[in-house]
């Protein structure tokens, strides 16, 4: 099990607010991409203007958010258990049926440099503290067909690829205790020598997650109110304190993290009280 770091001290500014769940975020070619679940929204906000752009209205729950090489959104959609991807007219489409896959709501997604995805699903509709129901993780390919990737995990949440892009990492929210699961990644997008990165204290829910230049993997720990930094021998190096911590993205040129938080990740709960916002830390 990782070392537990002390709490760090950053500059966090919250750029956004009046969300309700914010969540699957991606730094894109200069903004930051992520999905207000419950809103039922995609937003596109640009850090240097203050602008957010709604791209993508679906009542179907959108989370995971990724590119294919030619520019186009993916969208995963958790309530039909899909993928739906925008055009450049900004016009929705179904991409991927994963009914047969996920047993679950779909959830976060991770889009590779030659258009595979990969998307996890919540197992079923339970909740802590009854136990989760293992999911297994979908691959799509490039010509969209739809294969489990790898079975047994415990809610498959956030999802990374290494710098060579020969390992993709997986948060395992509900896994006891939390985890970091690491396979190696075949030339054909299969997963093979499936292993622990990381485990941690009984805190740690580890949520969206996030890569950096170095390959360090910033971990969102909502219930612990916290980001953490764990390198690749499954060390806790950084922990820094952001309430209601969902999710988070990177701009590694800044460099700047980016969190996605709410108060509370009941749908009914978040629709009302608008908690959810955006903060950036910067890591420079």
């Amino acid at each position: 099990m990782g070392h537990t770091a002390s709490m760090s001290t950053y500059d966090r500014e919250t750029l956004l607010t009046g969300l309700a769940f914010p969540e699957a975020p991606r730094w894109h070619e200069g903004a930051l991409w992520f999905s207000d679940i419950y809103a039922g929204q995609v937003h596109r906000f640009d850090p240097v203007t203050s602008t957010d752009e709604i791209v993508a209205e679906i009542a179907r729950a959108p989370s995971g958010l990724g590119f294919l090489p030619d520019g186009r959104l993916l969208i995963a959609t958790g309530t039909d258990k899909a993928v739906h991807v925008r055009g450049a007219d900004g016009t929705l489409t179904p991409y991927a049926d994963l009914s047969q896959v996920a047993t679950g709501m779909v959830n976060d997604m991770l889009v590779d440099d030659r258009g595979r995805a990969y998307v996890g699903n919540y197992g079923d509709d339970s909740a802590p503290p009854a136990p989760p129901y293992p999911a297994d993780l979908a691959l799509i390919d490039v010509d969209g067909t739809v294969s489990v990737a790898a079975t047994g995990l415990d809610f498959p949440n956030g999802m990374v690829l290494t710098k060579d892009r020969t390992t993709l990492i997986v948060a395992e929210t509900r896994s006891t205790p939390g985890r970091l699961t690491a396979f190696t990644v075949a030339d054909d997008g299969t997963l093979t020598e499936r292993r622990t990165l990381a485990e941690f204290e009984s805190t740690v829910f580890p949520d969206g997650i996030a890569i950096d230049d170095t390959d360090g993997v910033w971990v969102a720990s909502p219930f612990e109110g916290a980001v953490l930094r764990v390198d690749q021998d499954g060390q806790i190096t950084e922990r820094i304190a952001v309430p209601g911590a969902f999710a988070v993205a990177i701009d590694t040129a800044a460099p700047a993290l980016y969190v996605t938080a709410s108060a509370d990740w009941v749908p009914e709960k978040a629709l009302a009280d608008r908690t959810g916002r955006i903060d950036r830390i910067a890591l420079g």
